[in-house]
């Protein structure tokens, strides 16, 4: 019997990875590309390697914390930026059989930047979804199928192209990956009118563990439920979401109100504890909180608190609203900005006054610094008291920032486990804590240290049982995955902090769905044995 003659392509792939340098094995991926993609393409303008040229830009352009990128973060041996859906299939099957491990990255704004570094694994690769980024919105249905490497602020973009009374209720921020941002849930603006982005998700296609590409109906109503907040990186690469889009009123109103400790903020706050969450569910006032020169004495520190809000209506409605509901905050026709909608979205994403819309095009970053971040959920009001125990820690550190973003509204109509993401009714604001640094801080452990002794005192006034945390603002204090021991019982240190009860569910989904834990980071969702 003649003894069949194995391809070259094949015996590559039957390469160990402990032979393959960052270029013998992006050759065997190459090879393995074009056998299961159905197509041939240059390499060259989809995959990075350490020594092109373009690979330090390439990395770094969508990574928002740069305390991820240090010299000494771990790189990857490459980068594969697909331009088709079946590129990103081939991209699963052939890290597979190379036995690769991959990361996933759609906007570059996980928290500690486990979608471009990976302290738990290596090698690794990036497969970066920049490059997918198509939107098809459809006035007539009020839907959008959207790519995941599409930014938040493409998406409101395109749908101000076709309509000024359309608008979809997800992040602030700009230059969010769709395809990573509605994973974890996606809070905006629009959140006590219209709830999450995952609550208004009624399709999908992801790439499974298998490599199969699936819509809702293929992928089951449980693998649906898990994707729509349960976090990236665990159940496969989103490719497209379809969206639910909603009514916006044709004028909308904004208004930025700052009060500093010596303008009675305490008081003020600690009344806005008792009223956002109840307010009239057009009306959104988030606040912003941060130490700031003294007006009359700029040697002096104090805090400021800057109300940032939106309103789905006209001034006179709000000013009636807010007469009658916060009146000590004592909001006047003149800090009121009546607008469109899309205006609204970037003037609460921070643009100054007269950007046009194009720059939501740009889907780039504007925030990037090196920072650590945690969040709480409040469920009753934190005395005055406590309020002055925190500003005497903010006070002590160089670049704080607190935000407190109201809930109420439709988000106490839906129960806990209607999605994965369980932080519903009950709930009266979440906070989220950042310390910044610059490049070239010579100590940025001191950093990390003051925010996590600011994370202890808060313990008292914040959900306990589990302390429960916003995914999308990952945290890996609460713990991490190390490699071979992504255990049940480890990870319901975090799973129980951003999921409750939800994390059993996401368990045994996870269990069904990739039980070799293909999709896997520091902080992903575990397989059990039942």
């Amino acid at each position: 019997m003649v003894s069949p003659i194995i391809p070259l392509s094949l015996l590559l792939l039957l390469l160990p990875l402990s032979l393959a340098n960052s270029a013998s094995l992006k050759q065997s991926f190459v090879q393995c590309l074009n056998l299961n993609s159905g197509t041939k393409y240059s390499p060259d303008s989809l995959i990075y390697t350490p020594s092109n040229p373009s690979f330090t830009t390439i990395l770094d352009t969508t990574a928002q914390n740069l305390r991820c990128l240090v010299p000494s973060a771990p790189k990857p041996e490459f980068i594969f930026t697909p331009d088709t859906d079946s590129l990103v299939q081939a991209a699963v099957i052939c890290s597979k059989k190379l036995g690769i491990h991959f990361i996933v990255r759609s906007g570059g704004h996980d928290y500690e930047g486990i979608s471009y570094v990976s302290e738990f694994e290596s090698p690794f690769i990036i497969i970066d979804l920049v490059k997918l980024r198509g939107i098809n919105v459809d006035i007539k249905s009020n839907t959008a199928w959207v790519q995941a490497g599409a930014t938040t602020g493409e998406l409101y973009y395109r749908i101000y192209e076709k309509s000024s009374v359309h608008g979809f209720p997800a992040g602030l921020c700009t230059s969010l990956g769709i395809g990573g941002h509605i994973t974890g849930g996606a809070y905006g603006s629009m959140m006590r009118k219209y709830g999450l982005g995952v609550d208004n998700v009624i399709d999908a296609k992801i790439v499974d563990a298998n490599g199969r590409i699936l819509d809702r109906k293929a992928m089951g109503e449980d693998l649906f439920w898990a994707i729509r907040g349960g976090g990236g990186g665990s159940f496969g690469i989103l490719l497209w979401w379809k969206l639910k889009l909603v009514p916006v009123p044709p004028t909308v109103t904004v208004f930025t109100v700052t009060k500093s400790l010596e303008q009675g903020a305490t008081k003020i706050l600690h009344r806005w504890q008792e009223v956002a969450p109840y307010i009239d569910e057009n009306l959104f006032i988030r606040v912003i909180i941060q130490p700031s020169s003294a007006a009359a004495n700029k040697t002096h520190r104090t805090v400021t608190t800057s109300y940032n809000a939106l309103f789905l209506g006209g001034a006179r409605t709000l000013l009636q609203i807010m007469k009658k509901s916060f009146p000590e905050l004592g909001l006047t026709r003149k800090d009121c900005l009546e607008t469109s909608w899309i205006n609204s979205v970037l003037y609460i994403a921070g643009f100054p006054s007269g950007t046009p819309p194009e720059v939501l095009l740009k889907g780039k970053p504007t925030f990037k610094n090196s920072f650590k971040a945690k969040s709480d959920f409040v469920r009753k009001p934190i005395p005055e008291t406590g309020l002055e125990g925190l500003w005497q820690r903010l006070l002590i550190e160089d670049s704080p920032l607190m935000i407190w973003n109201p809930y109420g509204g439709k988000m106490s109509q839906f129960s806990e486990s209607d999605t994965p993401f369980p932080h519903r009714n009950g709930t009266l604001y979440k906070i989220q804590y950042l310390t910044l640094w610059q490049e070239g801080d010579k100590n940025p452990a001191k950093h990390v240290d003051w925010i996590r002794k600011l994370y202890n005192y808060m313990d008292p006034y914040v959900s306990s049982f589990p302390r429960e945390a916003y995914v999308n603002y990952r945290d890996l204090d609460l713990g991490e995955n190390t490699k071979n021991s992504t255990t049940y019982e480890k990870a319901r240190s975090w799973g129980y902090s951003y999921y409750k009860n939800n994390y059993e569910r996401l368990v045994r989904i996870k269990t069904e769905v990739d039980p070799q834990n293909v999709f896997r980071h520091e902080q992903s969702i575990p397989t059990r044995r039942f």
